[in-house]
């Protein structure tokens, strides 16, 4: 299969890149580099798929929301994380539909915790609202297009994860297994109980 991933070359994105390449054809998509998007801007996007316009999948491994303390984090914080990991998704998912081919698969990245820890009550909105989207609309998705969420808690090796996380080999064996499974509309939690 030719895939893109998304944010290709962060803690996840490239632990889902070495699972993919030794059997599909991958293309790594990030901020930087030779194949450029950012999800906070569509219009990128758009140009990511003029460059590559015809794939059997796309992964989003790029879309983060820092720690965000309600009371007294910037509302520029809080519409961060709304503009890129959800709205970004969206928009990703209502343009890879019309490019990835029938049969094909989409999957996202929210990422929630067990339970709530102090700051992540706008990570929690936002990443619930982007489960509930994927469980609305895969429903919607043409061809057979399967369109998935995976939810990490926390990964090793990411800022601030405790010894106790998810190492980032399960979490990538996770995206592998619904880019090539059959699952629609699942929101899968590697070594997460919620």
């Amino acid at each position: 299969m030719k895939i893109i991933v998304i944010g290709a070359h962060g803690t996840i994105g490239s632990a889902v890149v070495r699972s993919l390449e030794p059997r599909h054809e991958v293309v790594r998509a990030a901020r930087r580099g030779p194949v450029r998007v950012d999800l906070a801007d569509p219009s990128s996007v758009d140009r990511l798929f003029t460059a590559v316009p015809e794939v059997d999948a796309v992964v989003c491994c790029a879309a983060s929301g820092g720690m965000t303390p309600l009371l007294s984090g910037a509302d520029e914080e809080f519409t961060a994380g709304l503009d890129g990991k959800l709205l970004g998704q969206v928009h990703l998912v209502r343009r890879a539909v019309r490019h990835v081919r029938d049969g094909g698969s989409i999957t996202l990245t929210s990422g929630r915790f067990a339970a709530p820890v102090p700051g992540s009550s706008w990570g929690h909105l936002v990443n619930a609202g982007l489960e509930e989207f994927v469980r609305a609309a895969a429903i919607e998705m043409p061809r057979g297009i399967r369109l998935n969420v995976v939810s990490p808690g926390w990964v090793a090796g990411t800022p601030s994860a405790p010894d106790d996380a998810i190492p980032v080999a399960e979490v990538a064996r996770a995206y592998l297994e619904l880019i090539e499974g059959s699952a629609q509309g699942e929101i899968v939690n590697p070594g997460l109980t919620i």
